[in-house]
């Protein structure tokens, strides 16, 4: 059986605190060997299908991809031999299998899954959210039972990394509940509350230690905090306050990540105040993102300006940036016909500079953004009225996104004309993402990246507000943590629990 080892070198400077004190104490589940631990995670998936976007970053724990990423960034084969082999032209990428891999049920892991798996993929008849990634992929071919090649429409340069998507057997990938190879099993799952995975023994890269991982799922941050205190948790993502109280407790860690998270104000073009031009400069200029950096995430995050990724430095334009100017502000919005009204509120054609900004109920950060934000808007006339909303929202919202690995992925759909942010039309941004996705030489990738930047500070569609990073508590009593990027979301696929199958007992 080939052995696991992966090469895990710690890209962030990650703060760890923790006292060592003594025996740790026994965990959550009772089990006093270690091979049970009970998370929480605030995000509970629709399904644990990988056609429907669960574990898109990959580390699906109940499934393998083709590749895996490791803690620097890089990719690693998993299920393939080796990493995916360009055509000269960047138009195919071929794919040599491993072999003597089995799912858990028992049947051969062979070509044809991965070409039924990613045919699914590209089914309109699916509607699968995945496939909006896949856009480029033209056919996945099957070239003997060992080797797939998939052809591309176009050169895609970030194109091996989207091959982290989970393998599903053939004879499963309609079902509602896939066979995977991957190192646990779904145990069982009652909905709104907890997912129990017990580890699949037949797993070809060795078997985990921690057998049993139930993942309690809780939006509230208050709620995790609390679960954690009274010890019926291992180990749970806070926002940095709260995981700030755990810092003294004998037998805890605490953990910071650095994040491709970006927060953001959406102000959609066709709402008549948040879709005017001279307003959303005028609100960049007007929030103070230094005050939310110290006060609403505790200082552990990076005031951020544009929606690319700090994480992903190589693409990051430093002198895109909005100065906190209060005067520019006002010049912008006088400017652009908003002039003073009753109550301080300014107007323009007898529209007031008035709407209303949800943030996802249950999470503390975007509150105390929603609410700072509205603070510095009100300074310059603008009146918001933060409000909690349970669900997504289509109106002015905080928001958070952001891929660790790539830009593509998630900036493309994003702001591309026509795209989920609210109609937001700018031609020299899709000029640039056009390119950013098809250049091959990464110069020229990360030349088009930074002119979308600079094309952006002069015309946003939202106010992007700082990059939080990503704090974990967690009980030390097994080790193999180690630390990664994380993306956006914290689930129990990402983020600490990444490698939880190479987790050990102490």
């Amino acid at each position: 059986m080939p052995h696991k080892s992966r090469l895990l070198v710690p890209l962030l400077a990650a703060a760890l605190v923790g006292a060592c004190t003594g025996d740790p104490a026994p965990p959550a589940s009772g089990d006093p060997d270690g091979t049970s631990m009970v998370i929480a995670v605030a995000d509970e998936p629709a399904d644990v299908h990988p056609l429907s976007g669960y574990a898109e970053n990959g580390a699906a724990k109940l499934f393998d991809g083709l590749v895996e990423h490791q803690s620097d960034r890089s990719l690693r084969p998993a299920l393939a031999v080796d990493l995916p082999e360009p055509a000269p032209d960047g138009r195919s990428w071929t794919v040599r299998l491993r072999g003597e891999v089995t799912f858990a049920d028992g049947t051969p892991f062979e070509a044809e899954d991965v070409v039924a798996t990613y045919r699914a993929v590209l089914d309109p008849a699916r509607k699968s959210p995945v496939r909006q990634r896949f856009s480029m992929l033209k056919s996945v071919t099957a070239v003997n039972a060992s080797t797939v090649r998939f052809d591309l429409t176009a050169p895609y340069a970030p194109f091996p990394a989207l091959l982290v998507l989970g393998i599903v057997s053939s004879e499963s990938v309609g079902t509602p509940e896939p066979v995977g190879t991957g190192p646990y099993r779904l145990e069982s799952w009652a909905r709104g509350e907890r997912m129990v995975l017990t580890a699949n023994t037949s797993y070809w890269n060795d078997p985990p230690a921690v057998e049993k991982v139930t993942v309690e799922f809780i939006p509230d941050d208050d709620a995790r905090a609390a679960r954690l205190r009274d010890g019926k948790l291992d180990g749970a993502a806070l926002p940095p306050p709260l995981a700030a109280g755990f810092e003294d407790v004998d037998g805890l860690l605490v953990a910071y990540h650095s994040a491709a998270d970006v927060r953001a104000v959406v102000l959609p073009t066709g709402n008549p105040v948040t879709g005017d031009p001279a307003l959303r400069v005028a609100l960049n200029h007007a929030v103070n993102r230094k005050n939310m950096v110290d006060d609403a995430v505790a200082t552990k995050a990076r005031a951020a300006h544009t929606p690319m990724p700090h994480v992903l430095a190589e693409f990051v334009d430093p002198d895109a940036t909005y100065e906190f100017d209060l005067t520019s502000a006002l010049d912008a919005l006088s400017a652009g016909g908003w002039v003073p009204g009753e109550a301080g509120v300014r107007t323009k054609n007898g529209v007031p500079a008035s709407f209303t900004l949800h943030y996802p109920a249950g999470d503390t950060v975007s509150e105390a953004l929603a609410r700072s934000f509205a603070a510095d808007a009100r300074a310059v006339g603008v009146e918001v009225t933060p409000e909690p909303a349970a669900t997504a929202q289509t109106g002015p919202s905080v928001v958070a996104f952001g891929d660790p690995f790539d830009p593509d992925p998630e900036l493309y759909p994003l702001v591309h004309s026509g795209s989920a942010l609210g109609g937001y039309v700018n031609d020299t941004v899709d000029e640039a993402l056009d390119t950013g996705r098809t250049a091959t030489d990464p110069a020229q990738r990360a030349t088009a990246y930074r002119k979308f930047q600079r094309s952006w500070v002069t015309a946003p569609g939202m106010v992007v507000l700082v990059a939080p990073n990503h704090t974990y508590v967690m009980r030390e009593s097994w080790e193999g943590y180690q630390p990664v990027v994380d993306a956006a979301h914290s689930d129990f696929t990402w983020g600490a629990w990444w490698n939880l199958e190479d987790w050990k007992p102490r």
